[in-house]
């Protein structure tokens, strides 16, 4: 019986299609961290410029194909992308999951968090971005683009998928607009909630909180097929883009 469990609780990412479009050009590309080279996918709309940014934060299996193809999705819509590697410290993300998690645990929470804010800082610098930036994160990553906003009094906006929250002392850092998805059936980072949503509240953050009813952690991630859940994946999504477009869009008389 275990033998025929395991395959569906693995992800599968040869299942989930690819996502391909000829409106997109995508690289990979280096950027300086704290003690060397931090690898990343960018993906851009091509021949476009004056683009507001986006830093995808991966789950923590590291930066796999889920990710990369949520990277060129991002950029689909209009923003540059991009996807970082947070494990590049440690050699990259493996292929094998399981090692990558394993490599997760073994960052250093500090450099790992200002290898981080050099990319943002990387985004804001290029010639063809318009300087505003967004940070995206699920899972693992979504922790952390809670630390970004909290970090960077820069950033524009941060979306948290199911993303462990900061302390509450912390939140009256934030000046992002801040969106929040959780799965309703998530109970151990949903116990969270409350307080990180009392302290956006007591500190006037502007923030979006969604619950989504009937759907576990990691439900946006459609190589999963025991967690994924198209309906709120579809919703959660539209509304992170319609706040992206929102807040990095350059204003225009």
């Amino acid at each position: 019986m275990a033998m025929t469990i395991l395959p569906l609780l693995e992800n599968n990412y040869v299942a989930a299609a690819e996502f391909v479009s000829d409106e997109i050009e995508v690289e990979n590309i280096t950027y300086g961290g704290i003690d060397g080279e931090i690898k990343a996918v960018l993906a851009k709309p091509k021949g476009k410029k004056n683009l507001g940014s986006v830093l995808i934060i991966h789950e923590n299996r590291g930066l796999n194909p889920h990710i990369i193809d949520v990277t060129k999705r991002i950029a689909a819509e209009g923003f540059i992308a991009l996807g970082v590697d947070a494990l590049s410290p440690l050699g990259g993300t493996p292929t094998d999951e399981d090692k990558g998690r394993e490599l997760i645990g073994k960052l250093d929470p500090e450099k790992n968090l200002q290898n981080y804010l050099k990319g943002l800082n990387y985004l804001r610098k290029r010639k063809d971005g318009n300087g505003k930036v967004a940070c995206v994160g699920f899972c693992w990553g979504g922790g952390m683009a809670n630390k970004l906003a909290v970090n960077d009094p820069k950033l524009n906006a941060a979306v948290a998928y199911y993303g462990a929250q900061p302390a509450p002392a912390d939140v009256a850092k934030i000046k992002a607009s801040v969106m929040l998805h959780y799965g309703g059936l998530d109970e151990r980072i949903n116990a969270g909630i409350p307080a990180y949503e009392q302290a956006l509240k007591d500190n006037k953050i502007d923030y979006k909180l969604y619950i989504y009813e009937g759907v576990n952690h990691a439900f946006n991630n459609n190589t999963s097929p025991t967690r994924y859940n198209e309906a709120a994946a579809k919703l959660a999504w539209q509304r992170t883009i319609d706040l992206f477009k929102n807040k990095l869009a350059v204003l225009t008389r």
